[in-house]
């Protein structure tokens, strides 16, 4: 690390100037001419036929364009996993917020008011509200079309469980509630399209352009070529913008109406229908030997779909296997329905399924390390992943910090003179730990890769265009560093553009944590194919051997004549000598060694894994049941950082979000409708709930990373919640065991303690 200049650096954001002077262009900023509003009108019910639409009294008002239904809709079915969406309800709307007619207007008030306009006929039908009841026999059915309310089921056995609950001293089982979570972004979605002809342009805010284009292309049958797509920047994302439906309505509606239109979500439209994280319930079984080692695991998820799937299949995978890899477990048995409900859809929020499962497998982890009589750092320790693991699913651990993480937080945190000994105080702490990938090749089937674009004009000035994007997280700035290092310049002289499919076709996006690690290969091998064409193009100007050329510090310099030039002179000479070409170097990375997992989900499907311990330290009012959090400390293995700061960052910021699911967050329905679909119902952590923290980097240098980095983005929140449940079991001697655990539940615990118990599970 000594001999590199930029990387490893904590740098500023490279866009942070944009955005402070307010030069940045988001979704709403976006403005093009003749440009009109759209609105959509949504379903009040959860389940009903639709009988009859009579747009005419909103199409007499001054000022609306058109009305458009099914009916002025392309009648193809899409999805990003399974083809169950559809652009308007044509016979049947599957929740409260569905889409069933569109408007396209002057202006936002005009629209609001045909929207009031618009008279719709429905036949109210038998409403699957609660995914535990939809898989009953005899359950009504959420979606006519279909056969079962189960789309999508998780089989998994591996090892001999039954043996290993037969060998264990204690087997424990409960089962473990996770509510809907919002994103809770600032930014809601927001989407301009306009037609030239038969080729579409969007401007958005989402953040995986390759699956946009994709799903253009499944609802519209537009091929890839008369597509682009410009991403905006993004006021915050968290997964909730890996897939928005206001794309595809802003589409039609501007092909409908001839002109640009752009479709800007309400506060509560955004809630209602843009797909929080899935729900699930837990069922979970596991069972340790005397000394603490886990002989087996088994369990059972119900997922709550709503009313169509988004990224849920994979979600649900994601729950029944990924936490396997962070202990040494040899027999799992894992079983999921992922179910159709008449609920807002669901999809992927930071963590995809992973928060769920650790709070589940970590608040269990202390419940089996009491029963035995074990410190919970002992039997962390004890099962702790190690280098060179091949886990039970197949994944290969190349690189693991997970035994320093938890040796480093629980030191951080006093552990060894706070826990246990605190309760008197209604205070205690937790340990929960973590794992995440590093990239997902089960969502690139044809190959988990990247592409990067460097190009040095003639002025000297370095462009980079990466097919990734950026969410706000920063990988624009990780890619400009890495570029600047293999370059030989300063951080400041590279540029990273907005994406633009125009320029370079768009990837998987900010997505499965791989950005760093798969997009920072790319722009790594991009950066020194230019490098290679400044070398050869200064040697063709000199007449020397490529060898006899030497970049540093933004110059070329001659090493036997020691003449010197600059990257501007040869990118001027490369323009002459190539007919007119810039300098431009292209890399494209293609992840070896990673694998679609097979019809039993074993394969290794990242290159990299990263792993973290997490240490929370709670107060507990008894007379209200609120739960203070007193302190965070978190241990990272993100690899190395290429950005100290801005790793430390996401670590705190994902903590934060963290403690929202842990303490705050949950839709509230009643009939299928959200009562709370605003952030001032919608409790999420404010400043003045946020708590020190401490982010302590564990760097393992992982040889499949760039400059050994892996990633950290959704890992900072997984092993939050649990970490808090934990402590508040130190604290109280209560298992809360359904998220959020609000003030009402802990009381619910605490009056459940008889006098001869200090324990206690809700």
């Amino acid at each position: 690390m000594s001999t590199r200049r930029v990387v490893g650096q904590s740098v500023p954001m490279t866009d942070a100037r944009e955005k402070l002077t307010g030069a940045a262009l988001f979704g709403v900023d976006v403005v093009r001419p003749g440009m009109l509003v759209g609105r959509l009108l949504r379903s009040p019910y959860p389940h009903a036929r639709l009988c009859h639409i009579d747009p005419r009294r909103a199409l007499a008002l001054k000022g609306v364009h058109l009305v458009a239904t099914a009916a002025e809709a392309p009648a193809r079915s899409f999805g990003l996993l399974l083809p169950d969406e559809r652009l308007f309800a044509a016979s049947e709307v599957l929740y409260v917020g569905d889409e069933v007619a569109g408007i396209v207007a002057d202006d936002q008030e005009t629209a609001r008011e045909a929207l009031d306009l618009i008279e719709v006929d429905y036949e109210p039908l038998p409403a699957v509200l609660d995914p535990l009841e939809a898989v009953r026999p005899g359950a009504p059915l959420a979606r006519l079309e279909t056969s079962s309310n189960i789309c999508h089921r998780g089989t998994i056995d591996r090892g001999d469980v039954e043996r290993g609950f037969a060998s264990a001293a204690i087997v424990l089982e409960q089962t473990y509630t996770i509510p809907y979570q919002h994103q809770a972004y600032l930014e809601p979605h927001t989407a301009t399209a306009e037609w030239a002809g038969d080729r579409l342009t969007l401007w958005a805010p989402h953040q995986s352009a390759g699956p946009l284009a994709r799903m253009v292309e499944q609802a519209f049958g537009l091929p890839a070529g008369n597509f682009r797509f410009l991403q905006t920047y993004i006021g915050g994302a968290f997964g909730g913008k890996s897939h928005m439906r206001v794309c595809l309505f802003a589409a039609l509606l501007a092909r409908l109406a001839g002109r640009p239109v752009q479709i800007t979500l309400d506060r509560d439209e955004d809630f209602a229908s843009t797909m929080p994280s899935v729900p699930m319930t837990i069922r979970l079984k596991m069972g340790a030997a005397p000394d603490g080692e886990i002989t087996a695991k088994e369990i059972h998820v119900v997922a709550d779909n709503g009313a169509f799937s988004g990224y849920g299949p994979s979600i649900l995978d994601v729950c029944l296997i990924r936490v396997d890899a962070l202990y040494r477990l040899r027999n799992v048995r894992a079983r999921g329905s992922l179910v159709y409900t008449n609920k807002v859809p669901s999809s992927a929020m930071r963590g995809y399924g992973n928060t769920e499962a650790h709070f589940a497998v970590e608040s269990m982890m202390d419940s089996l390390a009491e029963a035995l009589g074990i410190d919970p750092v002992a039997i962390r320790l004890l099962n702790a992943a190690q280098p060179g693991d091949v886990t039970v699913h197949g994944w290969k651990i190349n690189s693991c910090g997970l035994t320093e993480a938890i040796h480093a937080a629980a030191q951080d945190a006093a552990w060894d003179s706070k826990r246990g000994r605190m309760r008197s105080r209604r205070r205690g702490v937790g340990l929960a730990c973590g794992i995440h990938v590093s990239g997902n090749r089960a969502l690139s089937p044809a190959g988990d890769g990247s592409r990067c674009q460097v190009t040095i004009f003639e002025d000297g000035s370095v462009h980079l265009a990466s097919a990734e994007g950026d969410l706000g997280q920063g990988s624009k700035t990780i890619f400009a560093q890495i570029a600047a290092e293999e370059l030989g310049l300063p951080y400041g002289s590279v540029q990273v553009s907005q994406l633009d499919t125009d320029t370079i076709a768009g990837g998987v996006g900010c997505i499965a944590s791989r950005t760093t690690v798969l997009g920072g290969h790319a722009v790594r091998l991009a950066a020194e194919k230019a490098r290679e064409a400044l070398v050869t193009t200064a040697a063709h100007k000199w007449g020397c051997p490529p060898e006899d050329v030497q970049l540093s510090q933004g110059r070329l310099v001659n090493l036997k004549s020691e003449e010197e030039m600059t990257i501007a002179e040869a990118a001027t000479h490369y323009l002459g000598m190539s007919g007119g070409s810039r300098l431009l170097g292209e890399g494209c990375f293609r992840a070896e060694g990673v694998v679609v997992p097979d019809a039993t989900k074993y394969g290794n499907v990242s290159l990299a894994y990263a792993f973290a311990a997490q240490v929370a330290e709670v107060e507990v009012d008894i007379e209200t049941g609120a739960v203070t959090v007193l302190r965070l400390v978190a241990a990272h293995d993100a690899g190395v950082a290429l950005n100290p700061r801005a790793t430390r960052g996401q670590i705190e910021g994902g903590m934060i979000q963290g403690m929202g699911k842990a303490l705050y967050e949950e839709y509230v329905f009643k009939d299928g409708a959200i009562l709370n679909p605003n952030f001032t119902d919608y409790r999420v952590p404010t400043i003045l709930d946020v708590p020190p923290m401490k982010a302590l980097l564990v760097e393992t240098e992982d040889l499949n990373g760039p400059y050994g980095a892996k990633s950290v983005g959704e890992l900072a929140l997984v092993p939050t919640p649990a970490a808090i449940a934990n402590a508040i079991y130190d604290a109280v001697g209560v298992r809360l065991t359904t998220l959020p655990m609000t003030p009402e539940r802990v009381l619910e615990a605490l009056r459940h303690i008889g006098p001869s118990s200090s324990k206690h599970s809700v």
